[in-house]
């Protein structure tokens, strides 16, 4: 397991306020509240180990195919449906939607191989984000690709109550390939992926899914 690249700041960060923390509380509590003094100090290290679990790049076995569509993040399947999209495609699509946790791995992949020919950002409010109108309200980052002899689909980024900041690694004109990294949003929210009508789909409602590992769709 490594530490993604957008977690040094936050790590180096929350290492100074628990160190600082740690110091007062123990001049002021020791020796006559020890016991207050390690609560104390055992709150700060979860919530220090909590924060860097945030920005963890576990290893493991990825999954590649021309006709498959990868999950590009970890999280829970929380929507299948048709919608109507009004960004970019405006027509009909079958939108998925990935309600990550702050417990999930952050890190956004490349679902299929192909050409970033779209990369929007949107400011937005931050609702819940499993609000049935945080696809479109709030603020979020779209990124088409165009994958030859297939078609297109596109990924969306969705920030929410607690994820203030997305990270968005796509260049418009670039080739792109399967399951490398798209970008980051930092202590969860949510995914949303936008296919073709007539997609099949692999995966079921309320599904645990795993990014860069679960098969989504075939086309």
């Amino acid at each position: 397991m490594t530490i993604h690249k957008e977690g040094t700041a936050s790590i180096v960060i929350a290492a100074i306020i628990v160190a600082v923390a740690s110091l007062f509380a123990n001049y002021f509590l020791m020796p006559k509240f020890g016991w207050i003094y390690l609560m104390i100090l055992f709150v700060l290290i979860v919530c220090f180990l909590f924060i860097v679990s945030f920005f963890r790049i576990p290893e493991r076995n990825i999954t590649t195919g021309e006709n498959k569509i990868i999950a590009p993040a970890d999280g829970k399947l929380v929507v299948i449906e048709e919608v109507t999209d009004s960004e970019y495609f405006k027509d009909k699509r079958l939108q998925l939607s990935i309600f990550m946790s702050p417990a999930n791995v952050h890190v956004n992949r490349y679902p299929i191989s192909g050409k970033v020919i779209y990369n929007q950002y949107h400011k937005g409010k931050y609702l819940v984000a499993w609000h049935p109108k945080s696809s479109t309200d709030n603020e979020r980052q779209s990124v088409v690709l165009s994958k030859k002899g297939k078609g297109e689909i596109l990924v969306k980024q969705i920030a929410g109550a607690v994820a203030r900041r997305i990270c968005n690694y796509a260049e418009v004109g670039t080739e792109v390939k399967q399951n490398n990294e798209l970008g980051f949003i930092k202590f969860g929210s949510r995914v949303d992926i936008l296919l073709p009508i007539g997609t099949k789909i692999n995966v079921e409602l309320n599904q645990i899914i795993k990014g860069g590992v679960t098969v989504l769709a075939t086309w």
